[in-house]
């Protein structure tokens, strides 16, 4: 059966049309949903929870959430450089104005995870995993892979952990940066869904090959950064080890959902 060129162009044309509206929407959202990091609760509720019993459980619960601040403020600084090369590489111009706000969120994003860190007393060991997908999604060869990993999948996944964080965390900083970021990560994830569907209209087979072998190729390294705790979590590794293989799959799950989504095959396997 013959392509009518004609209807295959009629069809992009619409394509673009709608994702061009539906990232102006998402850029004036974004704007209105822009926050300022001096306006959070500073002085008035404690940084994180402070926790109860001996001085040796309290400080052992402190490490505990200094070290998923560090983990988070590690997260938005390979965020920050993948919203900076979007905002470059995007060939649309709606696109490039949305990137604009993602950009300055995740410069946000840094700077409430930097006030926080230092309020809890620093960073701690970082997480190598997370280093590891940083370095692969920011050296993808297309942008269609990029918006993929960063934005439609793993901006997606994160929102989930920070309600979790929020409420064993309630009427702190960190709560309320948590539910800061939902916010902000969810108008990422929904942005990213409705651009990735444009770029890859505009696509070739080759290019959905390309992202299913990138998710294939970050998926191992996606589940030892699941299951990966810092020294100052390690004690909590045996009892939380059923919650974290249900989290694995859970998320793996949700990954070959979003892959379906996108007309793509992804098998992730745990060999």
């Amino acid at each position: 059966m013959s392509i009518d060129v004609a209807d295959t162009s009629a069809v992009q044309a619409a394509t673009a049309k709608v994702t061009a509206e539906g990232m102006q929407r998402y850029y004036q959202l974004a704007k209105r949903q822009a926050w300022d990091v001096r306006q959070l609760s500073w002085g008035q509720i404690v940084p994180v929870p402070e926790g109860t019993g001996s001085a040796e459980k309290r400080a052992r619960r402190h490490s505990m959430w200094r070290s998923v601040v560090t983990q988070q403020l590690q997260a938005d600084l390979i965020a920050v450089q993948l919203s900076v090369q979007l905002l470059c590489a995007a060939p649309d111009e709606e696109a490039r104005l949305y990137y604009t706000t993602m950009t300055a969120d995740e410069a946000r994003h840094t700077e409430a995870w930097l006030k926080l860190a230092h309020d809890v007393g620093g960073t701690c060991e970082p997480d190598p995993f997370l280093e590891k997908l940083g370095q692969l999604t920011m050296n993808v060869d297309t942008i269609e892979e990029k918006v993929f990993l960063f934005q439609v999948a793993f901006e997606g996944l994160v929102i989930p952990r920070f309600h979790q964080i929020s409420s064993a965390a309630p009427n702190t900083i960190l709560a309320e940066i948590c539910n800061k970021l939902s916010i902000d990560d969810g108008i990422h994830h929904g942005s990213g869904v409705v651009y990735e569907k444009l770029l890859l209209e505009r696509a070739n087979g080759k290019t959905k090959r390309a992202i299913e072998r990138a998710a294939r190729e970050m998926w191992p390294l996606f589940m030892q950064h699941l299951l990966w705790r810092p020294r100052e979590r390690a004690w909590a590794t045996s009892s939380m080890r059923s919650r974290d293989l249900q989290l694995v799959e859970s998320q793996r799950q949700e990954v070959i959902k979003i892959g379906r989504d996108f007309e793509m095959d992804i098998d992730l396997s745990y060999s």
